[in-house]
């Protein structure tokens, strides 16, 4: 009878197994599996790297520990997101999305295809996917220092010159997707939020879920509207038309969050201001900017620059897309405020250091006269005050 009873149990578990094998490989072949192998072998085979890899369900779901709630990086209106240790010790985080449109399978894989191979520092990196599962699982690298969206609003210790290095490195990023990858690809989603950070604190532009890529031929697409109120381009939302402007324009509110720390949307603002993209163009032309600028950022960074990137927030928040600057351009200026502010720093912290030094002489020197010695003695201890005076400056100029 236990012999029965085992053999019955090995046999209820082998039938089990073998349906949901079959299971597995019919949603694989339903969400466009066997069309993103032969696309990966198709990158393979004329040379180019692919390194995305396509995943089994089992591989992804003992990676999560069974997508353990102790594992969930962030969860939204699309999806969860869980931390992942692959069999390597890589970590990553993997995408569960709530919805998918099966009727969009092919242009799913096209867009798997296309973010599988954009390298860039400023990106994080697609791993691969599994299509094993009813909605596909999408693998990224994992980015350790949560999102710009906690350090602005959670009052971290961003200096001025991190904000300015986190802009220009999110706009080199969106400028890179524009134009210089493979095919030009539109975010559509770019918000605070889906710009992490690292363990340096450098950029990276995550979660392209929404993203479209755009043919070389063609000025827009038409899509229906998907984005985030507080961030999403007022002309895309009325027109449908979705241009890489409709990228430009997030970010100008992403630049307005850096300057003043406010969130987007806020009911804590007067009813004609609860949208900052509106309150920094009215602040900005009232010349009204100042009063919203945190004491310490304001000292930082020193009106000059406060006015200059609100100047180019306001520009990338131009209600006719044409008028807004490209992504190459916002980049560009980016730089040059950077590379200002730092050699405005580096003369500041050397005029001070210059500074440090001629009142330690002039104290050294003073108290040397004052004492009553010999000649040969203050002969000595004069030359031993001078030496600072003739050395340091030359030190510093090396």
């Amino acid at each position: 009878m236990v012999a029965l009873g085992t053999t019955l149990m090995c046999y209820y578990w082998t039938v089990k197994k073998r349906k949901v094998a079959k299971k597995r490989a019919e949603l694989f072949r339903k969400n466009g599996g066997l069309l993103l192998q032969q696309r990966f072998s198709m990158i393979t085979s004329q040379g180019e790297d692919s390194s995305a890899k396509i995943f089994s369900a089992e591989e992804l779901k003992t990676a999560t520990d069974n997508y353990n709630e102790s594992r969930i990086l962030g969860r939204g209106g699309s999806g969860m997101v869980y931390k992942g240790v692959l069999p390597n010790n890589t970590v990553v985080a993997i995408k569960k999305s709530i919805l998918f449109d099966e009727s969009q399978v092919d242009q799913f894989v096209n867009e798997i295809t296309i973010l599988s191979q954009i390298d860039h520092p400023n990106v994080v990196k697609l791993l691969g996917c599994c299509l094993e599962t009813k909605v596909p699982l999408l693998v990224y690298e994992f980015i350790p220092n949560g999102t710009l969206f906690q350090h602005i609003h959670n009052r971290s210790s961003l200096t001025w010159e991190d904000c300015l290095r986190i802009a220009e490195e999110t706009a080199e990023a969106l400028a890179y997707l524009h134009s210089t990858s493979s095919t030009p690809i539109i975010h559509r989603d770019i918000k605070s939020s889906n710009i992490l950070l690292d363990e340096n604190f450098v950029a990276k532009i995550s979660d392209f879920g929404a993203s479209r890529s755009v043919p070389f031929d063609q000025t827009h697409v038409t899509t229906l509207i998907q984005g985030t109120i507080g961030y999403l381009d007022p002309e895309y939302f009325q027109s449908g038309k979705l241009t890489k402007k409709s990228d430009v324009y997030s970010f100008g509110v992403v630049l307005a969050e850096l300057l003043t720390r406010q969130k987007p949307i806020s009911a804590s603002r007067p009813e004609e201001s609860c949208n900052l993209a509106m309150y920094i163009v009215i602040l900005f032309n009232e010349r009204r900017l100042l009063e919203e600028i945190e004491p310490r950022i304001l000292a930082e960074a020193g009106e000059e620059q406060i006015y200059a990137v609100a100047q180019l927030s306001v520009r990338c928040l131009n209600l006719k897309g044409e008028e807004r600057p490209a992504m190459r351009e916002v980049a560009s200026v980016l730089h040059e405020l950077r590379e200002s502010f730092i050699e405005e720093q580096t003369s500041r912290r050397s005029d001070d250091s210059m500074q440090m030094i001629n009142e330690q002489v002039s104290v050294q020197t003073t108290h040397g006269e004052a004492r009553p010695i010999s000649s040969l003695q203050s002969s000595e201890e004069t030359t031993q005050y001078s030496m600072p005076a003739e050395i340091l400056p030359s030190n510093l100029a090396r």
